[in-house]
């Protein structure tokens, strides 16, 4: 076989287990792809040892006959965010240069117990704030799709993640999700891009953003790999206090195809002013194809969603600001250089000015400020009523039959790296206008490819589920990825 970098897990699984490849041969294929993907700067740390110790391990698991999961001999990447025993894990920033942890965070280790296999650590924003993936002490990640002389973003904060899978340099890999960070580069790459239910994915030995929001989830070449390495990486963590103790089904058997008689909710708040004629046509087309596959479609109303965009910015930065406080110097990671006479207070000052970047010194400063005794009343506590109100937005829909909820991912297809660097802050972070509701409410969310703006660039579409329902979700989001046939690749040109 060739190509065997571009097989799905699905596609890779099967030939496994029939022997017509060995899991060394597909880690091998993805390595060599890696190595001439330098351009797209998708992986910052390659671990090619321990790719090939774990390929040859599934390879002896599969020819003893032993009983193996799905994703066993799968090779992926994973986002810097995650702690990876005796790798370096930096969640893509200076202040933690040097840090490789003695542990191993509780996803990988799913994953890696069920046999996949690590490339390596992928690119990313700086602590996962950003939405083009330009605030990473690695640079820029760039996605693979080129239609002009411009390299365009792949999207943020799971950049490099979004770049690797739609370029093939590996399988599959992790995203985390906080505002959209998944599912936003997932659609400005044309791939699929799955943030489940909070807490349904532990987040212990994941570097914390905003631990009420981050939720980790696969990012594949198809929604049945979804299904397949979600399954891998969910479960009942007893080291998260928000994990929760519910079972994780079989979420592949759930894709029958079939979504007859299942209500499809178009919340109205989600046409916004200037939105572009292209992504409320792939919308159209959306809801056409889930109508014509046998389902309801009907309107429904989420009113606090304008609220949504302002409410994210409170809470995220406020979580932020207090998990980032960790970092000062003293334990793990970058300390400044102290001049004669400095204190603590000085080391601390100079460390988190040298190590953080602008936009996560923006964000700390913001969340401190809505934090401080002054405006913690003004700000963070409405902020936190207000979440309330778009979750029971949400609530009120399911509870009256909706089965999923259809949006738009994304505002736009992808722009160019560095157009938006001396645009209002604002404007970056209204490339989450149609995903941070999902956080702020809890609830699994998928981006699915579904066509092609007018450049050629690829564009998704979104579907909400409701909580623990990811089956359902799949479902809905399969029959979807089948009607809308995408099938389009980047050429290469990396």
């Amino acid at each position: 076989m060739s190509d065997l970098n571009k097989l799905t897990i699905a596609e890779a699984r099967d030939a496994l287990a029939k022997g017509d490849v060995t899991a060394v041969e597909l880690t091998e294929a993805c390595l060599g792809a890696i190595d001439a993907a330098g351009a797209l700067n998708a992986f910052v740390h390659n671990t090619p040892e321990i790719a090939h110790a774990q390929a040859e391990a599934a390879d002896e698991r599969l020819k003893a006959g032993e009983k193996v999961s799905a994703m066993t001999g799968i090779p992926l990447g994973i986002k810097d965010l995650f702690c990876t025993k005796g790798v370096a894990s930096q969640a893509a920033s200076r202040i933690l240069e040097g840090f490789k942890p003695e542990y191993e965070s509780t996803v990988t280790t799913n994953l890696f117990d069920a046999g996949a296999v690590m490339l390596g650590k992928l690119n990313m924003d700086e602590f996962a704030m950003g939405s083009s993936n330009e605030t990473s002490v690695y640079g820029d990640a760039v996605n693979p799709w080129k239609v002009d002389d411009r390299k365009l973003t792949p999207g943020g904060s799971s950049g490099g993640s979004a770049s690797a899978v739609a370029a093939d340099l590996c399988l599959a890999a992790t995203g985390t999700d906080t505002g959209g960070s998944i599912r936003q580069p997932a659609a400005l790459t044309g791939i699929t891009g799955l943030k489940p239910t909070y807490g349904r994915v532990s987040r212990w030995g994941i570097v914390a953003f905003a631990s009420s929001l981050d939720q980790a989830g696969p990012m594949t070449k198809s929604v049945r790999d979804a299904a397949i390495m979600l399954g891998a990486m969910a479960g009942h963590d007893p080291k998260d206090s928000t994990s929760a103790a519910i079972a994780v089904p079989d979420f592949e058997a759930a894709l029958t195809g079939d979504i007859k008689g299942k209500v499809i909710g178009i919340p109205r708040e989600y046409h916004i002013d200037g939105t572009p004629a292209e992504i409320e046509k792939l919308w159209d087309d959306g809801k056409a194809m889930l109508a014509d596959a046998g389902a309801r479609v009907i309107d429904i109303s989420l009113p606090h969603t304008k609220y949504a965009l302002p409410t994210y910015y409170v809470i995220a930065p406020a979580e932020a600001s207090s998990n980032l406080a960790r970092y000062d110097g003293v334990r793990y990671g970058r300390r400044a250089k102290l001049g004669a006479g400095d204190g603590i207070t000085e080391m601390y000052e100079k460390t988190r000015a040298e190590g953080f970047g602008a936009e996560v010194q923006r964000r700390v400063m913001v969340g401190t400020y809505v934090l401080s005794a002054g405006f913690y009343d003004a700000y963070y506590n409405r902020a936190r009523k207000v979440r309330s109100l778009i979750k029971r937005d949400f609530d009120d829909a399911f509870a009256q039959g909706v089965d999923a909820i259809l949006t738009p991912a994304t505002p736009s297809a992808a722009f160019g790296l560095g157009e938006m660097a001396d645009a209002d802050p604002v404007e970056m972070y209204l490339n989450d206008v149609f995903t941070v509701t999902v956080n702020l409410a809890g609830l699994p969310g998928i981006a699915v490819p579904a066509g092609l703006d007018a450049k050629g660039l690829p564009l998704g579409l979104q579907l909400i589920g409701r909580p623990w329902e990811e089956g359902d979700l799949l479902n809905v989001a399969y029959a979807l990825e089948g009607a809308a046939g995408f099938v389009s690749k980047p050429g290469k040109w990396w």
